[in-house]
């Protein structure tokens, strides 16, 4: 049902001015070549009707009708941006396929928390679906045919030229509207959330602790293993491995006053005293760190 302002914006749009082909060429070049805001706002405003006609198509997804005019609306004002009128094509032409694109994205989006589909076949098959699934229904009930599920997504697939696991995708995702982890599994109030069913993927007590001891572990190795190295390799070492943003092998050059091959003969050189450093204190944490 149309709100009021629903049908206020809907008579303020019957009522705006209908342009010849003249004028909205005018209006387009305005925009395109001088920016005049006034020209775009004449334009968007005499096609906005059109974008609440479009809009009005889409009700039956659940959206309201405000935000299907909104998305149209702004679909309206990227094509108004892009068009070239020199191409010859009508404004109106060339703004329906914007105002669709911007109003099933909107539907997309706003269908389902789990991301419906992206790419131009699913977004095909999520507008398109129902409509071919009825279709074969009734050409299969004219011939006296019993279609089971399985050749009923076959076909819908070959139909709308889509993979048959985008069709099962879809159709799981068009089965129903999204659901509460907290409501209980039974009509009973007493019964347990779905949530409780959810494995949980935090690190138990024991985890953390085991895994806090190998940090402060690792952590010894690594500061014995760069004491066996001098200033200079002990300085590349820090600022190659060590920093967020490592430094390139040219920039450390520059600095030390080193050919790039040299500074990376002295990387190399250094990572092999600080390995025979750590296979002197123990093989196995040698096999660890490897």
């Amino acid at each position: 049902m149309e709100s009021a302002f629903d049908q206020s914006l809907s008579r303020r749009a019957m009522q705006a001015e209908l342009l010849d082909a003249e004028t909205e060429l005018e209006l387009a070049y305005a925009w395109r070549d001088r920016r005049d805001e006034k020209a775009l706002h004449r334009l968007i405003t005499a096609y906005m009707r059109l974008a609440i006609s479009m809009a009005s198509k889409f009700r039956r997804y659940g959206a309201p009708m405000n935000d299907l005019i909104q998305e149209a609306g702004l679909g309206l004002m990227k094509a108004a941006d892009k068009f070239d009128p020199d191409r010859g094509v009508r404004f109106s032409t060339y703004a329906v396929w914007w105002i669709k694109a911007s109003i099933q994205d909107y539907v997309m989006r706003n269908w389902s928390m789990v991301r419906t589909g992206s790419t131009s076949s699913q977004k095909s098959l999520f507008f398109n679906l129902r409509r071919v699934q009825a279709r074969l229904e009734r050409e299969a009930a004219a011939m006296g045919e019993s279609l089971d599920r399985q050749v009923m997504r076959q076909r819908i697939a070959a139909e709308v030229g889509v993979p048959l696991h985008d069709v099962e995708m879809m159709e799981g995702r068009l089965s129903g509207s999204d659901f509460s982890l907290n409501a209980t599994q039974s009509s009973d109030e007493e019964g347990r959330e779905w949530i409780e069913t959810l494995e949980d993927e935090n690190a138990q007590a024991s985890e953390n602790v085991e895994q806090a001891k190998d940090i402060e572990t690792l952590r010894t190795w690594l500061v014995e293993a760069l004491s066996s190295l001098n200033e200079r390799e002990r300085f590349i070492v820090q600022e190659r491995k060590l920093r967020d943003d490592p430094r390139t092998l040219e920039s450390l050059g520059n600095e030390l006053g080193l050919s790039k091959e040299r500074v990376r003969q002295l990387e190399a050189a250094a990572f092999g005293k600080m390995r025979k450093k750590l296979e002197s204190q123990s093989k196995e944490v040698f096999e660890f760190l490897v």
